[in-house]
Parts: structure tokens; sequence; C-alpha cells
């Protein structure tokens, strides 16, 4: 047999052989919903950043909370999105407005602020993220800061906080 038939005998059965299933797409089994949620507050601290990250099943959102952990929220979906304070509205792009209240104020005890956003309109840049469209500062008042995520249409979300270190976060899945 000549070097190129006994090649070709060895490639046949790979070449008639059916192809490998592609890798299954990575589940996203998202079973959190649309409602509010919400967490008792049971500790004190004070907002000291907001960012986030784009993810394979969901965006996310982190609100850091500086010295202490236990702090409450409320997340939810709203028409419309105010300013703490004035009631001035805060526009968001997107399809729903998702409102995130953390019960940590951004500022001490002494009135001092404990973060100043950059550019409150952008708090985070989600340019090219598939969920969410806007995330805008909508203030700090009375122990309380909230902020505005528009988000592409009213999708499933959780909120939860973890304490090493201290934060709140927010994922919003990409999809039901």
């Amino acid at each position: 047999m000549t070097r190129l038939a006994a090649i070709a005998a060895l490639l046949i059965p790979f070449a008639a052989a059916p192809a490998a299933a592609a890798a299954p797409a990575q589940a996203c089994a998202v079973t959190w919903g649309s409602q509010p949620k919400n967490a008792a507050s049971t500790a004190s601290g004070h907002v000291a950043g907001v960012r986030g990250a784009p993810g394979s099943c969901y965006d996310r959102l982190v609100v850091d909370l500086g010295s202490a952990s236990g702090d409450g929220y409320r997340v939810e979906y709203v028409p419309a999105l105010t300013e703490d304070a004035t009631g001035d509205p805060v526009p968001l792009r997107g399809g729903a407005v998702l409102r995130v209240i953390a019960e940590s104020p951004a500022y001490d005890d002494a009135g001092n602020p404990t973060f100043i956003p950059g550019d409150r309109a952008e708090l985070v840049d989600v340019t090219g993220w598939q969920t969410l469209r806007q995330v805008s500062w909508a203030g700090s008042f009375e122990g309380q800061t909230t902020i505005g995520v528009g988000t592409r249409a009213r999708l499933p979300f959780r909120a939860f906080t973890l304490t090493a270190p201290p934060r709140l976060v927010v994922d919003v899945a990409h999809q039901w």
C-alpha cells in the first residue's frame, strides 16, 4: 500500500463518523422572578462605591457599603424613577426601570460624603451589555441611597448582600 493510500485509509473512518456534538450552551436556569425583593437592615453602613459587570447569564450591579454588613435594601421595577428629596424625574434608557434602594446613606454621621458620583447619569458604563442600559444616581437622603437601573425589558432579578467586603448585589437576567 502506498503511503497516500495508508493515510487515506486512516482518515476515512473519521470522515464518515458523525460530527461530535457541540458543547451545550451554558444553561441559565433563572428562577428569580421580577417581583420586589427586600431585606431588613441589621446594621448601618455607608455607600462607598457603585460598580458592575456583564455576565454570561445576567448583568451585575454592585453597591459597595463601606464598613458594615447587614444593610437592608429594596429593589423593584417602577413605572418611573424620581430623585430623592426633590422628586425630580430621573430619565433612564431601556424598556423598564429598576429602582435600587440601599438602606445606607452616601454620607457619614457628620454629613460628609462617603461616595460622590463622577457622573450621576452614568454611574456604571454599561455600553454593550446585554441587559443593563443605564445606571443613574437618584440621590441619598434620610439614611438611604437610591440608584436607577434602566434595563432592556422587565426581566427576572435577584438582590442580596455579601459581607466580605460588605456590598449589595443586584443581578438582572438576560432572559426569562
